[in-house]
């Protein structure tokens, strides 16, 4: 078999392989919230079964040797791609059924698990596929497709969904046809990475960065030198928005008699997956500017308060009640730029809680930790909102960002630690 020579045709096969690996995970983590909701489940259940779908990417950590050692990432990919085209269009079908949260929730795990792994496959691809250089050069255009995805899942296709409600009058068919749009549009983009991306592997030994012995990679990361410290940082740094993401999209589409905005599914698609995302991306590329000129330690303090002090604005959104369109718009702005610029100092601390040796399975074990941050209180969320109401709640969500701060000052890093680095903003 004829293996393609490293940095071949890059161009063309990094935009699409990470706009396919954006597009399943923002509709498993947020568009399905916004379905749920348009289906009349309540915030309780949203908030705790959406939650437990993030479950495979904490867990991708312990099956990521199995990726290595079997099979190419190439075959996984595509194989993964296929499998969430599969489940996504499940969902479609069984959206008219009686028992459609049961069945929808069962296909949403099955591609949750598969995105999980694709992720896996894609990412030792990129690192198989391009020489260190190169790696270092697609890095922006990698996180650039990944959030076209979360424009055109988290926008579009909600908007094409509230486009569907309004013309049929009927929210089941038109979440019905847009999740299989959704999975007609997987299929095409695996498709495409079928022909777009080379053969760069013979077989899953030659890749050199394969754990030997995982169990004692595994064990080496919880020796590193202030790990508690370190993890319980990782779990809390997100402890506010990792509910206020959940209940975020109910809040805005809630009727105004249970604290809601009584905003429309278009108008929520537009005002997250357009603008949202646009302020999301530019926040996380001011950061990583800034952290790459003058080190980690100077903008830790300042990104972990922008990530936060923005979540005041909801709760003032919830308290006020008003539902003037450039209240919610520019909170949404503020909080979102803010989100990813914050997010910025927390990716630039993972990699150095990764360094030193097994440094790609070390990253892969707190990515882990960051996606259990996300899962366990965005599992309780919903049942904290029913309790608290929206302006209660949202209280709440600027409360939990204490414990972030006050572990802050135990932490130990190189100050200048994060110059002139590569970044990863996915």
């Amino acid at each position: 078999m004829s293996i393609a020579k490293k940095d071949k045709r890059a161009w063309v096969w990094v935009p699409i392989l990470y706009f396919t690996q954006g597009i399943p995970y923002i509709l498993i983590v947020t568009v399905s919230v916004i379905m749920y909701k348009r289906l009349g489940i309540g915030n309780a259940e949203i908030g705790l079964y959406t939650s437990w779908l993030y479950l495979p990417w904490v867990l991708k950590p312990i099956w990521s040797p199995f990726v290595d050692l079997n099979g190419t990432k190439r075959k996984w990919f595509l194989a993964m791609q296929l499998l969430v085209s599969l489940a996504f269009l499940g969902i479609g079908l069984s959206l008219p059924t009686q028992s459609f949260f049961m069945i929808t929730l069962a296909f949403f795990w099955m591609a949750a698990f598969a995105s999980a792994t694709n992720d896996i496959a894609s990412d030792g691809y990129y690192m198989i596929g391009l020489t260190q250089k190169k790696q270092s050069f697609f890095i922006g255009m990698r996180s650039t497709f990944y959030r076209l995805a979360m424009v055109t899942g988290q926008g579009l296709l909600v908007i094409f969904a509230g486009f569907l409600e309004n013309r049929y009058g009927d929210n089941t068919k038109a979440w019905s046809l847009t999740m299989i749009c959704a999975a007609v549009l997987m299929l095409v983009l695996t498709i495409s990475n079928f022909f777009a991306t080379p053969k760069f592997e013979i077989a899953p030994n030659q890749n050199s960065d394969k754990p030997n012995n995982f169990w004692e990679v595994f064990a080496s990361f919880f020796r590193k030198k202030q790990i508690g410290i370190a993890l319980l940082f990782i779990l809390t740094y997100r402890l506010g928005e990792s509910q206020l993401v959940k209940m975020a999209s109910p809040f805005l589409l809630d009727e105004k008699e249970v604290g809601g905005l009584a905003y429309s599914t278009e108008a929520v698609g537009t005002i997250y997956g357009t603008v949202g995302v646009i302020m999301l991306s530019l926040g996380g590329i001011i950061g990583g500017i800034l952290i790459s000129r003058d080190g980690l330690k100077k903008w830790m303090l300042p990104m972990l308060l922008s990530l936060n002090l923005p979540n005041i604005l909801y709760a003032l959104l919830a308290i006020t009640k008003t539902s003037s369109l450039v209240a919610v718009v520019g909170t949404v702005v503020v909080e979102q730029f803010g989100y990813g610029f914050g997010f910025a100092a927390f990716l630039i601390y993972l990699i150095y809680i990764a360094e030193g040796a097994s440094k790609t399975s070390h990253y892969a074990i707190a990515t882990g930790f960051m996606a259990l941050g996300m899962m366990l209180p965005g599992m309780l969320s919903g049942y904290i909102q029913e309790w608290l109401g929206y302006d209660g709640f949202f209280v709440w969500v600027v409360i939990a960002a204490l414990p972030a701060f006050l572990l802050l000052k135990f932490l130990k890093y190189p100050a200048d630690y994060g110059k002139k680095s590569a970044i990863s903003h996915e």
